[in-house]
């Protein structure tokens, strides 16, 4: 039950984060009759996936994106876009009503006895169980060296990038080739002249959108990113420390030979800045006049105040469980438990295990 003291709320449960993880959990909380709240610094569920890129389309087709309890609205072979997903999202949140917070950013977490006191500003909630929804990919992540470019150099990493219009003319340098840089790169180079420096982390050896890359290939990388590499398989406890030190997909939609077919140049990485401009390992310089940053997020959860990280700053957990916290809880992070954790796909057993192991233990917040 919900109780307010003046400033300060209590909850059974305060779940962090109204993305598609922070929905899921929430239903399954919602489905074992607990009391929680959700807090989100968004101004509209669905907002993350609002800001990316206008092309961007899921890889999976609809029928991997429902979330427990509501079908996605699409034909189940269709590949939809991020804007039909954000408005799933929200349409979701309503179907459910989920209680959500919204514009409600998380400053603190941290302790009182044996409650977990979460700040957000001038407001203060209690509770009893906490829940970090979100991925451990926050913080955008740009090279030391970025700002040794040219100040005429337009610089966007891939969570600002939009749309082609948004650069100049010009060459353009796409750093990093992971999905967002060959995505991006393909989208680019109908416009600019594009070069795309990185390696890739594998490439999916089929096509997905082929009657037998959807209905076939698609159920059998599924089959092995959610129910063989994960910690409960031999091969998957042994691939997970490594895949956490690189955690990059391999390639699904844009192989590099679409790349170089559609006019972009394949360059050595990026090592540093001469004279204003991007140089390669190689030590060629590019006069570009444009710079993508397709190089990852790293982790942001410096505002939580409990010792719940290991020694290289992860969080410290057992399939989201933070054994050590009792109460406290991960989930949507990479490789929670399989590779596809945090994924429309993945995620929801997570979501479910962990709202299972509360139910348990639920222990009213004092």
């Amino acid at each position: 039950m919900t109780h307010t003291n003046g400033n300060t709320d209590s909850f059974d449960t305060i779940v962090i984060g109204g993305g598609q993880t922070g929905l899921t959990v929430g239903y399954e909380l919602k489905q074992r009759g607990i009391d929680f709240v959700i807090l989100d610094a968004s101004g509209r569920v669905g907002d993350a996936w609002r800001k990316r890129w206008d092309s961007l389309v899921l890889f999976p087709p609809a029928r991997y994106a429902s979330l427990p309890g509501m079908p996605f609205p699409a034909k189940g072979d269709e590949f939809v876009g991020k804007d039909a997903v954000a408005d799933y999202l929200e349409r979701y949140a309503e179907a459910n009503d989920l209680p959500i917070r919204s514009n409600t950013r998380v400053t603190r977490v941290g302790t009182d006895g044996d409650t977990y006191v979460v700040e957000t500003g001038d407001h203060t909630l209690r509770s009893a169980n906490v829940i970090v929804a979100m991925a451990d990919a926050q913080i955008p992540h740009v090279p030391d060296f970025a700002p040794d470019l040219d100040p005429g150099v337009v610089q966007l990493h891939s969570s600002q990038y939009k749309k082609p219009s948004q650069l100049v003319d010009g060459p353009v340098l796409i750093v990093g080739l992971g999905n967002s840089g060959a995505d991006i790169g393909l989208e680019l180079a109908q416009t600019h002249q594009t070069f795309v420096s990185g390696t890739p982390n594998g490439v999916i050896p089929f096509r997905i959108e082929h009657w037998i890359g959807r209905n076939v290939g698609v159920r059998l990388v599924r089959f092995a990113a959610v129910r063989l590499l994960n910690t409960r398989t031999p091969i998957g406890r042994k691939a997970r420390p490594k895949m956490l030190g690189h955690p990059t997909a391999p390639l699904v939609r844009v192989k590099p030979s679409d790349l170089v077919r559609a006019g972009a140049e394949r360059v050595d990485r990026v090592a540093g800045v001469k004279n204003g401009c991007p140089e390669l390992a190689g030590g060629r310089v590019l006069d570009v006049a444009n710079v993508v940053w397709c190089t990852g997020f790293r982790p942001g959860f410096d505002w939580i105040d409990v010792p719940v990280f290991d020694s290289d700053g992860r969080p410290e957990h057992e399939r989201g469980i933070v054994e050590s916290q009792p109460g406290f809880y991960f989930c949507g992070l990479f490789f929670q438990h399989s590779l596809w954790s945090e994924t429309l796909v993945g995620m929801p057993i997570d979501a479910k295990h962990i709202v299972k192991h509360l139910s348990e233990r639920k222990v009213p917040v004092s």
